[in-house]
């Protein structure tokens, strides 16, 4: 049987926000303490109805969750994020957790 879809039953603001988390955790590239953990010291800023994250680009509709402390909340409950004053880490688990959304809300230019 092949292993199920979103097991932690993450809705789609939740998902979209660890999608996001996941990549800057590996743009920063900081590990944490925890093995396969990566702190994140600094959120993206939007300009207009965008930022960029590395090379890509993401719609500001797609990282309402980014400033949302509630869905941050629900991440650090299923194990996938923890919070600490200035900065976070996502956990081995979180930065392996498979969202299913990196293609569709990473939009990268074809040149």
């Amino acid at each position: 049987m092949p292993p199920k879809k979103n097991p932690l039953n993450l809705n789609p603001l939740q998902l979209r926000t660890l999608t996001l988390l996941q990549e800057v955790a590996r743009l920063e590239n900081k590990p944490a303490e925890e093995p396969g953990a990566f702190l994140v010291t600094g959120l993206p800023s939007a300009h207009g109805n965008h930022f960029h994250l590395g090379h890509a680009v993401v719609a500001s509709k797609d990282a309402t969750g980014l400033r949302n402390p509630a869905v941050w909340t629900i991440l650090e409950r299923k194990g996938l994020l923890k919070q600490e004053p200035d900065q976070a880490t996502v956990t081995a688990l979180g930065m392996g957790y498979e969202t299913g959304l990196r293609d569709e809300i990473l939009h990268h230019s074809d040149h």
